[in-house]
């Protein structure tokens, strides 16, 4: 850490310190005094709206976060993901870009086993059976490798993750300078855990939940709702931040996006939300269970219109694409290592969790060598698959983006227990993505973000 990053940890930890002993007063004042240091005032107006206005949604959960939250763990929060992971790791993600020519990722999504505890209906996870995993000395050596080329933000999911609970924790305390979380089923989140969870304060959860107890217990087994309920009181209780993740079906979508289940997150104490739409991957998928254009929209419509109304942040990572863009990128697909990548618990490095195909392994490769096979570089150069960005996924959205880049690539499907040939797969998405594109192509037509767009033009 160089002395400008120094001396931007301590400003922020002290500034921290500084707000919660009134944030109702002192953030607005601490706003006032970095503008009055020639502070960027179009960088800081969208604080200042919402710090003037009580009755904003967003004041209500800034406010709430220095209730809810344990100071500590703010503080940790702010300096790993907020300063080591995205103001300054950006910096040095762009210029290794630049310098190698391949995406470099702010996040790596981390298999770290197989096993799992559950066997959730249309999960492709179970099926690896629990013979796969990555040590403890492989994870350390990603993790090492990510942070040279500026990553600093690892997410953990499987298999059930937490079966590792004990190397996730020995990762968070030798990494303490990165920013942990988990897609989970919460099952396995216990007091002792949560304790762990304190003591580090660099680990978030986010809790798989598929609406109320009746369509949860349906896609994960009767009984889990309960646990997953008193899981998050457990986390609640001791001040720790975690939020909920959200599968939506065509069985389940109009629960997820309801009012009732928003308001029910914000009360269980959910500070986030990540939305994941199914995707019919493996060959116990369920096509059946694919959300259907109109369901879709309803989402699409329904997270937008929640950002304006409920204190809990959304996003959704198919209907979102309109707004994944960052330094000199347009917005659209985030895989690939263009935002993140997968690696599984074999160890095939991913361009996504929902494309198990692959032609470098973690075992034989580095992970820059990676980011520069051919099937990366395709995502790269080929990113993003439609100037519709509310259409941005290879597979699910764009027909054939995906069979020419595994095609083109050389690459192999990594599903442990039934190869899925590539061609097949995508056959099962062509009638999803033809009703998805015209409502997207008007929705698109509306979007701030279309400026310039043929759609745009044309209208």
């Amino acid at each position: 850490m160089n002395i400008k990053e120094s001396l931007a940890h301590t400003f922020a930890s002290k500034a921290i310190k500084y707000i919660s002993g009134n944030p109702e007063t002192n953030m607005l004042k601490l706003l006032n005094l970095m503008e009055s240091v020639s502070w960027d005032k179009n960088q800081t107006k969208v604080f200042r709206d919402i710090l003037e206005n009580p009755d904003d949604p967003w004041y209500r959960y800034i406010m709430d976060m220095w209730k809810d939250i344990d100071i500590e763990q703010i503080k940790v929060f702010f300096n790993t993901l907020g300063l080591n992971a995205s103001y300054f790791g950006m910096k040095v993600q762009m210029k290794n870009e630049e310098r190698y020519g391949c995406n470099i990722p702010w996040a790596i999504l981390l298999d770290p086993t197989s096993a799992c505890n559950l066997h959730c209906t249309g999960c492709w996870a179970a099926e690896y059976g629990n013979k796969l995993n990555l040590t403890y000395e492989q994870l350390d050596d990603i993790i090492k490798q990510a942070k040279e080329l500026g990553t600093h933000f690892f997410l953990y999911s499987g298999g059930e993750p937490l079966v590792r609970k004990d190397d996730i924790i020995r990762l968070c305390e030798k990494h303490s300078d990165c920013f942990f979380s988990a897609f989970t089923n919460g099952t396995l989140i216990d007091e002792a855990f949560a304790d762990e969870m304190l003591r580090v304060k660099n680990f978030v959860p986010g809790i798989s939940v598929e609406g109320f107890e009746e369509a949860t217990d349906f896609r994960r087994g009767s009984g889990t709702f309960k646990k997953v309920e008193r899981a998050m009181s457990i986390l609640k209780e001791r001040k720790l931040m975690f939020g909920i993740s959200c599968c939506y079906t065509s069985k389940n979508t109009e629960v997820i996006g309801s009012e009732e289940y928003f308001d029910q997150m914000i009360a269980w104490g959910a500070k986030f939300c990540w939305l994941f739409t199914y995707m019919p991957v493996g060959k116990d998928a369920v096509p059946e269970l694919m959300v259907s254009a109109e369901q879709r929209k309803f989402m699409y419509d329904k997270v937008r219109e929640y950002r304006k109304t409920k204190p809990i942040f959304t996003m959704d990572f198919w209907n979102d694409g309109e707004y994944s863009g960052y330094g000199g990128h347009v917005g659209g697909c985030i895989a690939g290592g263009r935002r993140y990548l997968h690696i599984n618990a074999n160890g095939d490095v991913e361009p996504c969790a929902f494309i198990h195909y692959s032609d470098s392994n973690i075992k034989e490769k580095t992970l820059l060598e990676a980011l520069q096979s051919p099937l990366f570089m395709a995502y790269r150069n080929n990113q993003p698959f439609s100037e519709n960005l509310i259409r941005p996924c290879p597979l699910l959205d764009n027909q054939g983006a995906l069979a020419k880049m595994v095609d083109e690539s050389g690459a192999h499907s990594t599903d442990m227990q039934a190869p899925e040939d590539v061609h097949d797969l995508t056959a099962k998405c062509i009638p999803a993505a033809d009703r998805w594109k015209p409502v997207a192509d008007e929705l698109w037509k509306c979007s701030p973000k279309c400026k310039g767009c043929s759609a745009n033009k044309e209208s």
